[in-house]
Parts: structure tokens; C-alpha cells; sequence
């Protein structure tokens, strides 16, 4: 029987959720294309979304909205914020922006030129799109591990070293402005990366003299497992792990809607001086002025307060244990997922669960909408639909190597019980799974289709299959 955590905090405030009739149900999911992101969100009961800003404040960050500052120029909250980041992420400057996208928009507009190549371990979809927009290559290198679905090793989000240095000597240095690492690794199933491993992709690009950059989106948790897993971290504070990860890399980029614990807000922050003036040069054009970065004072507060919250040990055991006891419910209903269980959601593996749906017609996003269907459930497809990306010599759809469903927590906001009735929804989804129907994208936009695009239902896909 999976170990059921007990969560470090009382609640004082509560939203009124409800769960729509089935029949209702089934006829808004068709209405908007068999795509999530077009639901309205008071017709999602739970909502697995995402845990990108939709996070629960603490009563520390409700008074400090109170204390915002709404200067146009030098806010206090700014100076908190700034000092903030400093400390933790051990960067010189810091550009504050209104969440992570920007913060890539600005660096790859900056950094990128058409025909570079930017090295990651796992881009996740923003920061392949905006590296594909601006003209740039994006290039994975997760490491063997992360393909071994039998194995326990803790660290499948590294970086495979021996094949990013062939990588650089092939195209050479020149074409690759920026080295990314991104904690957790999101795509391969939110699982960390060691401070060994991100201590050697340091030594690559000290070797051909190329910054190394993170997408520190999930830093603290990313801490975390190293100090579980990693030897010689097992006594060491949860801020000493971030700041000597984060002392390894040359920038920062970062959305403070996950381990900032803010609903927004995100920013830059580097060593670079040389750098600095060109990216506060984009930072004006696009967001605002160089204190404020396209936030609220309040905004700036809730962040510098939510970036040491997240560090706090009790919160972060209470966390992953959250998401490990999840995904042990899944496993005892028949729901294969990717294993261990990372921090911030649990990813079915709905190719395994639907092979008789072909990557084609999006497996994963079948499981989606019958999960919304079904139950009320909002989670995301992260397969063929979200990265279905076009060969660039043959112009063919390239299916990843996994079709998964993302289930992602968001931040001190459900509690067992609402886990519990997700996982009785996907035991019946296990149950009836040889009748779901595979899909075809009728209309999508260039870039990030699977936000905008709208889907149809294959009919007698397969026979008997369950009707919209």
C-alpha cells in the first residue's frame, strides 16, 4: 500500500470546485477541437494542467501583496527580489521578466543566429520553439538511463556527456552559442540531474568555451533529489545544493511560476557584463524597464518570498512524497508510468497503455481527453502532438520515443483525497482502454501546436470504440 504524506500547512482559504455532468462534459471537449487548453476553467474539476503559476500562495506571500510597490523605477520590492536571486542563484545581474519564455525570448534573441545549434538535455516545448523561431537548432542529449524503463536510477534527467562533446567536435563551437541544461528534466519525466553531471557538462563547455545556461524552473526540487540521492549531499541544507548547482552556470533562466512558488513572474540573471547591456536593451523593448520587467511590485514580492520558501525541507519532503504516493496509486490500477517518480507530476506512458493507437493518432492525447471525459480531469499530452517535430532534410513528422500523459501537481493545492479520485478515474480509463479512439489535428498553427490546434475523432478507431 502506497505511504500517504501528510501535508505541512493548515488551510485558511478554499475555492469551490464542481464536477459538471458527464453528458456536459462530453459535449465542451468536443466543442473545442478535443483540445484541453480551449476549456474554459470552472468546467475542470481537477485540474492537472500544468503547476506553472497555479499554485497556492502562503499567508507570508498574501502580506507581502500588500506591501507592493508600485514605482515605476527602484520599487522595494525590486531591491528584495534582486537581492533574492543574487543569493541563491550566485549571478551578478538579475532582469526580472513576467515568466520563463520571455527570459528565452530575450537571451535567444540576443545570443542566436540562424543555423546555431543549442545543446540541451531535454528542451521542453518553449524553449524549442523559441529556439526554433529565432532561427536555432534544438539538440537533446538526455542521458542513456533515461531510456531504460527498468532501471532506478534517480538521475534520468542528466545530460549524456560523451555524446554532446561529439556533437560540438562534429558541427564545432562556433555553432553553438549556449549550452542548456534544464532541472528537472521536464520531458523525460521531471526527474533531476546530479551535481556530478551538471558539474561535467561544465567541464565541456569550459573545454570548447561555450556558457552554460539553466532552466531552473524547478531548481529546489532539482536540490532536493540530489540530496537524497547523491553521495556526499546528504547532510548539506537544501540552499547550500541550489547555490553550488547554480554556481556551476554562466546564466539563469528561470519561470518563478513553479519553484518561486508565484501565479507569475520569471527572469534572467547571468555573470556577463558584456551580455548585460544587450539583453536590458531587449528587456526594455519588450517587457518594461529593467526594475519591474513586466511585473507588479506584488508580484516581485511573492517571488522573492516564494524562492526561499521553496528551499524549506519540510515543504519539498512533503512534495515528492506527494507525487511518489500518486504515482504508486497508478501503478496498483494497471497505469504504466515513467519511473521513479520525479517532482512536480507523474507521467503516463499511454503508449504503453493504447498501443493499438499509433503515434500518429496521438495516443496520449486520447488518454487526455477521456480523462476530462470521464472524470473532469485536465492533464497534457506530451507525445506526438507537442513534439511531432518536421525532419528538417525529409520534412516528416518525427514521433518522440515516448507518447506520455502529464499529470502535474500544482504547488500546496490538492490534497490525497483529490489524487485519490484521479487515480479511481484512471482505473476505469485502464479498464475500458482497448475502446479509446486515436485523433487527427484538423487546424495548427507553426509553432506549439498542441496550445491552439483542434483535433477530430477517428471514427471505428478502433470498432466498438467509446462514442463522443
Amino acid at each position: 500500500m502506497a505511504k500517504r504524506p501528510i501535508e505541512p500547512f493548515r488551510i485558511k482559504a478554499v475555492e469551490p470546485i464542481s464536477l459538471l455532468p458527464e453528458a456536459q462534459r462530453r459535449r465542451i471537449i468536443k466543442e473545442v477541437g478535443f483540445n484541453v487548453f480551449r476549456i474554459r476553467a470552472e468546467d475542470v474539476f481537477i485540474d492537472l494542467l500544468t503547476d506553472s503559476g497555479t499554485g497556492s500562495l502562503s499567508q507570508f506571500q498574501q502580506a507581502g501583496l500588500m506591501i507592493g510597490d508600485e514605482s515605476y523605477a527602484g520599487s522595494r520590492n525590486w531591491f528584495h527580489f534582486e537581492q533574492t536571486v543574487k543569493e541563491i542563484f550566485q549571478k551578478k545581474f538579475v532582469l526580472p521578466c513576467h515568466q520563463g519564455r520571455v527570459a528565452e525570448n530575450i537571451l535567444f534573441s540576443t545570443i542566436l543566429k540562424k543555423g546555431d545549434y543549442v545543446p540541451n538535455n531535454t528542451h521542453f516545448d518553449t524553449t524549442r520553439a523559441n529556439t526554433m523561431h529565432k532561427g536555432g537548432i534544438p539538440v537533446d542529449f538526455p542521458c542513456r538511463e533515461a531510456d531504460d524503463e527498468r532501471s532506478d536510477f534517480p538521475f534520468k534527467g542528466n545530460m549524456d556527456i560523451d555524446r554532446l562533446r561529439a556533437f560540438i567536435q562534429k558541427v564545432g563551437p562556433d555553432r553553438v552559442p549556449v549550452i542548456i541544461i534544464t532541472v528537472t528534466n521536464n520531458s523525460v519525466g521531471g526527474l533531476p540531474v546530479s551535481m556530478a553531471n551538471i558539474a561535467a557538462v561544465r567541464g565541456v563547455c569550459d573545454e570548447f568555451g561555450i556558457p552554460l545556461f539553466f532552466d531552473a524552473a524547478r531548481y529546489a526540487e532539482n536540490a532536493y533529489f540530489i540530496k537524497r540521492h547523491e553521495s556526499g549531499y546528504e547532510d548539506r541544507t537544501i540552499m547550500s545544493i541550489a547555490q553550488e548547482m547554480c554556481g556551476h552556470a554562466d546564466g539563469i533562466m528561470m519561470s518563478a511560476k513553479k519553484d518561486g512558488l508565484a501565479n507569475m513572474g520569471g527572469f534572467l540573471a547571468i555573470n556577463d557584463e558584456k551580455l548585460l547591456g544587450r539583453l536590458q536593451e531587449m528587456l526594455i523593448l519588450i517587457e518594461g524597464f529593467l526594475t519591474y520587467g513586466g511585473l507588479n511590485g506584488r508580484d516581485l514580492e511573492a517571488i522573492a518570498i516564494g524562492l526561499k520558501e521553496a528551499l524549506c525541507e519540510d515543504y519539498l519532503d512533503y512534495r515528492v512524497g506527494q507525487i511518489r504516493y500518486f504515482g504508486e496509486m497508478l501503478q496498483q490500477v494497471g497505469c504504466p508510468i515513467v519511473t521513479p517518480t520525479g517532482g512536480h507530476g507523474i507521467f503516463a506512458d499511454a503508449g504503453k497503455l493504447l498501443p493499438h493507437i499509433e503515434p500518429a493518432h496521438f495516443p496520449a492525447q486520447s488518454m487526455v481527453v477521456e480523462l476530462y471525459r470521464r472524470g473532469g480531469i485536465r492533464a497534457v499530452e506530451i507525445g506526438s502532438m507537442m513534439f511531432g517535430d518536421k525532419d528538417p532534410n525529409t520534412g516528416k513528422a518525427v514521433a518522440p520515443k515516448r507518447e506520455l500523459v502529464r499529470m502535474a501537481v500544482p504547488r500546496r493545492m490538492y490534497t490525497a483525497s483529490h489524487l485519490e479520485y484521479v487515480v479511481d478515474i484512471v482505473a476505469e480509463i485502464v479498464k475500458d482502454k482497448d475502446r479509446l479512439r486515436g485523433y487527427r489535428i484538423v487546424k495548427e498553427p507553426a509553432y506549439l501546436r498542441h496550445f491552439t490546434c483542434e483535433l477530430e475523432e477517428m471514427a471505428g478507431y478502433p470498432a466498438g470504440a467509446i462514442s463522443g
